[in-house]
C-alpha cells in the first residue's frame, strides 16, 4: 500500500504525487469524501483519455462507480479499505432490491475494473470484487410459435404469387426451418446438390429422394435431418424455379453479381447466395403479412421445431440429435417450454385449476 493517496491530477493515468493533507488519507475517507470523489474521476478520465472507452460508457462506469461511493458511505468506509465481505453485503442488498442478476453483473464489472486500476496504482493490496460473483439470472425461454401460429405462417401465400421467384423460394425456406429445425446458417449453406468441392468446404445438400438435409453445423459436425412432405413440395417446386432462372439468367451478367449463378440452393435475384440478414428480413416481413401478432425470425422456427417436436414425441435424445446440439442440458431447456405449454393448457381446461379456496370464517 502506497504511503499516501496518489491522486495524480496532472494527467489521467499519470503518478504525480500530491502532498499529503489529513483529510485525503485513504483511511479518512468516510470523514471526508473529497479523496474518494477524486480518485472516481481520475479513474474516469483515465477510461475515457487512455483507453478511449465510448461517451456512454464512461457514464455508466460513472453512474456504477457513485453507486459504490453511495454504499461505502453507509459503513462508512474508505473505498480504498473496501473489503471482499462488503462487496458481497452489497450484491446481496441490490439482489433484495429487485435488480438483476444480468444488471448486478455489469454494475460488479465497473467495480471490478476500478480496483483493479488501484491495484496498479499501488492504492489496494488485493481487488475486493475479484472473487465476488453476481447472482445466477434465470436463462430466459426460447421464443416458439405455438402450433397453429406456425402452420399460419407454413400455410401462409401471397396472392397471385404461385409462380413467383422469390414466393417459392421464401416458402421453401420457411418450410423446411419449421420442418427440419435448422439454424439459418445451416440452411443458406446448402447447396442446390451434393459435390465434393461443397462437402469440403462444409456446404450441405437437400436428398429429395431419400426426404433428408445433410448440414454442416456447429463445430463442423455433419447431421442428416428429416425432411417433411409439405416442406419437399416446397423444395420441388423452388428448385424448378431455380434451375429456370439458371437456364435463362445462367449467361448472363447478373445485375449485383459476378455472371454467374452460385452454387447455392437458396439464391437472390442476382444469383449469389442469400445471407442470414436477408433471410432474417424476408421471414420478418413474411411472418407480418401472414397476420402473426409479432414479428418471427430463424431461430424462433428452429425452437418452435424442437418443442412441437417435444410435445408430440416426449423424446428428448431424439430432439437433441434432430437439433445437433452436442449436449442434452442444452436441449433440456426446452422441457420447461414444453411443461409451460401444458401448464397452460391445465389452467385453461381443468376444473379444479381455479377452484375457489375455503371460506375463512
Amino acid at each position: 500500500m502506497a504511503s499516501g493517496v496518489d491522486l495524480g491530477i496532472g494527467t489521467p493515468g499519470g503518478s504525480a504525487q500530491v502532498k499529503e493533507e489529513p483529510a485525503q488519507r485513504a483511511g479518512d475517507t468516510e470523514r471526508n469524501p473529497l479523496a474518494s470523489h477524486l480518485l472516481v474521476e481520475r479513474y474516469l478520465e483515465y477510461v475515457r483519455v487512455e483507453k478511449r472507452l465510448a461517451a456512454r460508457t464512461v457514464e455508466l462506469y460513472a453512474l456504477d462507480l457513485h453507486k459504490l461511493s453511495d454504499f461505502a458511505a453507509t459503513v462508512p468506509v474508505a473505498l480504498t479499505d473496501v473489503r471482499n465481505p462488503h462487496i458481497r453485503r452489497w450484491v446481496a442488498q441490490m439482489h433484495s432490491g429487485g435488480r438483476s442478476g444480468r444488471g448486478i453483473a455489469l454494475i460488479m464489472s465497473g467495480w471490478r475494473g476500478f480496483y483493479a486500476w488501484l491495484g496498479r496504482q499501488g492504492l489496494v493490496a488485493s481487488n475486493p470484487v475479484q472473487d465476488v460473483r453476481a447472482p445466477k439470472a434465470p436463462k430466459p425461454l426460447p421464443k416458439a410459435l405455438g402450433v397453429d401460429d406456425a402452420v399460419q405462417l407454413a400455410d401462409y401465400k401471397k396472392d397471385h404469387a404461385d409462380a413467383d421467384f422469390l414466393e417459392l423460394r421464401d416458402r421453401a425456406m420457411v418450410e423446411l426451418l419449421y420442418s427440419s429445425g435448422l439454424r439459418v446458417g445451416e440452411l443458406i449453406g446448402l447447396d442446390a446438390q451434393a459435390s465434393a468441392i461443397g462437402n469440403a468446404q462444409g456446404k450441405g445438400w437437400i436428398d429429395l429422394d431419400a426426404a433428408q438435409a445433410h448440414v454442416c453445423g456447429k463445430g463442423s459436425k455433419w447431421r442428416a435431418v428429416p425432411v417433411g412432405r409439405q416442406a419437399l413440395l416446397a423444395l420441388q417446386a423452388w428448385q424448378q424455379a431455380r434451375r429456370d432462372f439458371v437456364a435463362t439468367r445462367g449467361g448472363e451478367a447478373c445485375k449485383g453479381g459476378t455472371g454467374t449463378i452460385s452454387a447455392a440452393l437458396f439464391i437472390g435475384r442476382n444469383g449469389t447466395r442469400l445471407t442470414a440478414q436477408s433471410v432474417w428480413a424476408r421471414l420478418r416481413s413474411r411472418s407480418l403479412h401472414a397476420g402473426l401478432s409479432a414479428p418471427v425470425h430463424p431461430h424462433m422456427l428452429r425452437h418452435s421445431f424442437a418443442s412441437h417436436m417435444l410435445q408430440s414425441s416426449g423424446d428428448l435424445r431424439a430432439v437433441q440429435e434432430l437439433l445437433g446440439h452436442a449436449n442434452i442440458s442444452t436441449t433440456q431447456v426446452y422441457t420447461r417450454l414444453d411443461f409451460q405449454h401444458l401448464a397452460k393448457a391445465y389452467d385453461a381446461a381443468h376444473p379444479r385449476a381455479h377452484a375457489k379456496g375455503p371460506k375463512k370464517d
